[in-house]
């Protein structure tokens, strides 16, 4: 997955602990930019199998429009109410992407959704609007796991591979 930094020498220190905390989790606070200017919002979210991020959402909404135009973000992860000494979360940034819809990419991300989510297939209504309504995935670039229960600003960091197709940048 990609180069793995720590601020200390624990053998744990892996992308795994990373995507066990983003698995741990429901809520990114998702930021992007738009024509207006810097903006956030909150998405459920499920980690597909190879490590990237879905979640549902119009294209109409701001967000949809402000991603569809520029594909960067950045996000947090965290639990609400935790003490400092035990706060864990995740930061990141990456690129999001529209899911073609009635694709199998679409179907398998919409499966690790609803398996995550199971309320959403429970209630025929929702399931259906929520099939209809368009899926979305974040790919990760950059990821950082925060877990003082290891120490204040324990961190672990991970850096995907630099690909120029996917990224934009050069080099």
């Amino acid at each position: 997955m990609g180069a793995v930094t720590t601020d200390d020498a624990s053998p744990t220190a892996s992308p795994t602990a990373i995507l066990t905390a983003l698995r741990a989790l429901t809520t990114l606070t998702l930021a992007y930019t738009d024509a207006d200017g810097p903006q956030a919002c909150a998405v459920l979210y499920a980690v597909t199998e190879g490590g990237s991020l879905v979640f549902v959402t119009s294209p109409a909404t701001r967000h949809g429009r402000g991603l569809a135009a520029d594909p960067r973000a950045a996000f947090t992860a965290q639990a609400d109410g935790q003490q400092w000494t035990e706060l864990t979360g995740v930061q990141g940034r990456g690129l999001v992407r529209r899911l073609p819809d009635d694709s199998a990419e679409r179907a398998a991300a919409f499966a690790a959704y609803t398996q995550r989510f199971p309320f959403v297939t429970a209630d025929e209504r929702l399931g259906a609007a929520l099939a209809a309504t368009a899926l979305w995935e974040l790919r990760p670039s950059w990821l950082r796991l925060i877990d003082n229960s290891r120490g204040f600003g324990a961190k672990t960091e991970w850096t995907a591979p630099c690909d120029p197709r996917r990224t934009g940048h050069k080099g």
